[in-house]
């Protein structure tokens, strides 16, 4: 099994347990929510949730898990139901924002910013603007695949190929709003 699908099938367990409306789950997620941002050697209340996978995962691969396990429970903050959908990519998701023409430049002005990251750091920083957006208008997305992209986006050969992705899943979707709005206007 290549590190990618371990690290999807962890996700996958991890964002099951924290899905729980469980005293633990509930507050993992407040941990994890506490540590955004934070360097995961500097947040020892959180390596019980982040830490505890069965299989040997890179340093890369934990660093990935970490970041999105504090997103998902960003946007999950205050919802009664998962906010991780299968098949919906980031790119797709972020689409999902546009309404109308206003939104549309603001939503592309931030999901550039993500897609120009030049570093880990920089696009988990921009990603989480992303995530608030989402979780305000109750757009869910697919974590685990969010997951391995954030870890594939770590090696320069792959972090092209991420970016031009979610590219291509963002203007894919909002193209198809348009001819939709157009069709429906004739």
């Amino acid at each position: 099994m290549t590190t990618s699908n371990k690290l999807a099938a962890f996700m996958h367990q991890k964002i099951s347990m924290l899905d729980k409306n469980e005293p633990y789950s509930i507050a993992a997620r407040a941990r994890l929510r506490q540590s955004i941002g934070k360097p995961l050697n500097s947040v020892p209340n959180v390596w019980d949730i982040v830490l505890s996978f069965e299989e040997n995962l890179s340093k890369n691969a934990i660093q990935s898990a970490y970041t999105v396990m504090g997103l998902y429970a960003l946007h999950r903050q205050g919802k009664p139901d998962s906010m991780n959908e299968k098949n919906i990519s980031f790119g797709t998701a972020i689409a999902k924002l546009v309404t109308n023409e206003e939104q549309e430049k603001s939503v592309k002005r931030r999901f550039n910013a993500v897609a120009t990251s030049t570093d880990f750091a920089e696009l988990a920083y921009h990603a989480r603007a992303l995530i608030q957006l989402l979780k305000a208008s109750d757009i869910k997305m697919d974590y685990p695949k969010f997951t391995r992209e954030l870890y594939s986006f770590q090696f320069s050969d792959s972090a092209g190929k991420i970016r031009l992705q979610w590219g291509e899943d963002f203007y894919r979707n909002i193209y198809r709003k348009d001819k939709e709005s157009t069709k429906n206007e004739n």
